[in-house]
């Protein structure tokens, strides 16, 4: 009589390792993060979780550049649009879309992780992420300078305050959807801050009699 035939392993599948890899780092940090936990979540043997991914370093590493490059690909998308109002808007409206989505396709942002405050042989996370943020803003500035070169903007504007201001509201947009703000809640203020941001914005034909609040060495009105 023949034995029974136990059934077939599940099929590899590395994306869902990997993001289930990233919600461990992102909630323990890599220090926190045992192999043990590792491949409990994954469901892979210690042989065959670096038969994948090489070590836990790279495995981390990987993770890391996966999600938070997704950031850098909204920035330089949205540098493309035709006018600054719209690549303000698509920053914003965006990166709201990237910090809340759903569970089961990303681990949330890295932002405010315990992944932060940590770093391996291979890839201190820190500096990776000052780096990440130093090129969007790079891009964005970049924008910026763009609009005032071809009319869009007076030269009074300031494209580095102004720089500043999108991505001060682009970190408080991600530091609350980190405390639980819902989409819908992120998206009204990011449409908020998106309208207060342009309507200080003139093009340079409309300056002389509509002067831009955002310009170089003049404190905002007081009354």
């Amino acid at each position: 009589m023949s034995q029974p035939t136990r059934g077939r392993p599940r099929a590899f599948d590395r994306d869902r390792a990997l993001l289930d890899a990233a919600r461990l780092f992102w909630r323990r940090g890599y220090s926190g993060t045992s192999t043990r936990d590792l491949t409990a979540a994954l469901g892979l043997s210690t042989s065959s979780l670096y038969a994948a991914f090489g070590s836990k370093a790279e495995l981390f590493e990987e993770a890391v550049r996966t999600y938070a490059e997704r950031y850098r690909e909204i920035y330089q998308q949205a540098s493309e649009a035709a006018d600054l109002a719209t690549a303000l808007e698509r920053i914003l409206i965006d990166s709201v879309h990237e910090f809340t989505l759903p569970d089961d396709t990303h681990p949330g942002c890295l932002l405010s992780s315990a992944a932060m405050a940590d770093s391996t042989s291979t890839l201190d996370t820190s500096a990776y992420f000052a780096e990440l943020q130093g090129s969007n803003e790079r891009t964005l500035l970049a924008r910026i300078e763009r609009a005032v070169r071809e009319g869009e903007l007076s030269s009074d504007v300031d494209p580095v305050a102004l720089m500043g201001v999108v991505q001060s509201v682009w970190h408080g947009l991600s530091a609350r959807a980190n405390l639980g703000a819902e989409s819908g809640e992120l998206l009204a203020t990011a449409h908020l801050a998106h309208r207060l941001i342009c309507r200080d914005l003139t093009p340079a034909a409309e300056s002389r009699t509509h002067p831009t609040r955002l310009t170089r060495g003049e404190d905002p009105p007081t009354g």
